[in-house]
């Protein structure tokens, strides 16, 4: 559990590189897809985290290995935690962002957009005030697991 934390940590600050230095030099799309991938690792290690406190606090037996899976695992596990399943959405939102055909628009200036048609067309544009806001809300969610397996260590 805290080794997964650890490695969300580690992605997060690897993100924070990638939005405050690559990007400000090179604005490409192909560094908002590396940031928008570390953010899916990043919220997949929190992810894990959780998982893990899950199985260690006895409330499932198993952990699976496939990132749908986890997701509905974890919705079922905390069904009133409506603050956790935002954050899954938003990941499993990301994750169809990653994987979507995309396109290119005003490369190597500072609005650079990555435009990317995601399910039932719906035409998503990431640009880098998008991508800062996604930034913000994956830091968010690192605080959010740090509160959660923390609070309840204290209770033991």
């Amino acid at each position: 559990m805290k080794e997964s934390f650890d490695d969300a940590v580690q992605e997060l600050k690897r993100v924070d590189h990638l939005f405050w230095v690559s990007l400000k030099y090179t604005r490409t799309v192909d560094v908002i897809k590396h940031t928008i991938d570390r953010l899916i690792n990043c919220i997949g290690f929190g992810l894990e985290a959780l998982l893990k406190y899950a199985k260690e606090k006895k409330l499932i037996t198993a952990i699976p290995a496939n990132a749908g899976l986890r997701c509905d695992l974890l919705k079922k596990t905390y069904p009133d935690n409506q603050e956790l399943i935002d954050y899954i959405n938003f990941y499993l939102r990301l994750r169809k962002l990653s994987k979507a055909e995309f396109t290119r628009r005003e490369e190597f200036r500072r609005h650079v957009t990555m435009i990317a048609t995601i399910d039932k067309g719906e035409v998503v544009e990431v640009t880098i005030d998008s991508l800062k806001e996604d930034f913000e809300k994956t830091k968010e969610f690192v605080r959010f697991v740090k509160k959660i397996i923390n609070e309840e260590k204290e209770e033991q």
